[in-house]
């Protein structure tokens, strides 16, 4: 088992916790005190000045595999012709397609620095499984697209060689993009939410024993890696988080338990 500090011995240092995801602006400087990695909404957060204290790590998230109706940026990336069907899932929310020239050069050369210039440390690329999940349904109409993603995040860590980099999930690109990220995550896979039936629930056993090898596989090509996890219940059932918390450190993981909604800081219990 993967024995993994709680407590922060370098400014370097890729494992840190306790950590806390929060994709909201109304809380307050103090509710994040006891948090040494936050990963925030890089558009609707907190002041960030506020919350950068020595020892803190701040993240702003960056969709690279969808982009949002309510993002500035969205009605140039629409008018580049570059997206592709909605999210079922997330309403408003658009596959881009990762092979476009337009949206690799609005990636690294706008929407990045933008994050960057607010006063991140870095950035938490989400949706970047849904290339390869396009590809998988359509592989003559969606060719390239795993390739491409692998692609921009290389290109992201060439082009911002000191910024932190935390990835998520995006499994299949693991093997290829490895070195080039500080921080993997591992989102919904003890217990995960059903948006059909509103519901939190367990992930099934064989499936979330397959995602703990994959992400400890990452371990293999960055041994400085930190492997994170982020799980989804009920937070009035202190039982069943402590539970969660408990798995999650077992199998050698930094874990945070929240919402499905993320505009909460739920406190691990006690």
């Amino acid at each position: 088992m993967i024995v993994l500090t709680s407590v922060l011995t370098a400014a370097n240092d890729n494992r840190l916790s306790p950590w806390v995801v929060y994709y909201a602006s109304e809380a307050s400087a103090d509710a994040f005190s006891d948090y040494q990695l936050l990963v925030l909404d890089s558009d609707n957060h907190p002041p960030l000045q506020e919350l950068k204290k020595p020892g803190k790590l701040i993240l702003g998230y960056i969709s690279l595999g969808e982009v949002e109706s309510y993002r500035g940026y969205y009605s140039d990336v629409r008018r580049e012709g570059i997206l592709l069907d909605e999210n079922p899932y997330w309403k408003g929310s658009y596959f881009v397609d990762v092979r476009s020239a337009f949206w690799f050069q609005m990636v690294i050369e706008q929407l990045i620095p933008r994050i960057l210039q607010q006063g991140f440390d870095g950035i938490f690329m989400d949706t970047l499984d849904n290339p390869g999940h396009l590809e998988n349904l359509d592989p003559v109409k969606y060719k390239g697209m795993r390739a491409a993603a692998s692609r921009l995040v290389k290109s992201i860590r060439l082009y911002f060689p000191y910024i932190k980099i935390m990835m998520n999930r995006a499994y299949d690109l693991i093997d290829d993009v490895a070195p080039n990220i500080d921080m993997l995550l591992g989102e919904s896979i003890y217990t995960d939410y059903s948006f059909e039936q509103q519901v939190y629930r367990l992930v099934e056993t064989p499936l979330y024993e397959r995602q703990v090898i994959k992400l400890r596989s990452a371990l293999a090509l960055n041994p400085k890696i930190g492997l994170y996890t982020l799980d989804y219940w009920n937070p009035e059932d202190a039982t069943m988080l402590t539970r969660i918390y408990a798995i999650q450190r077992k199998n050698g993981f930094i874990p945070y338990v929240s919402t499905i909604k993320l505009d909460k800081i739920i406190k691990e219990p006690r």
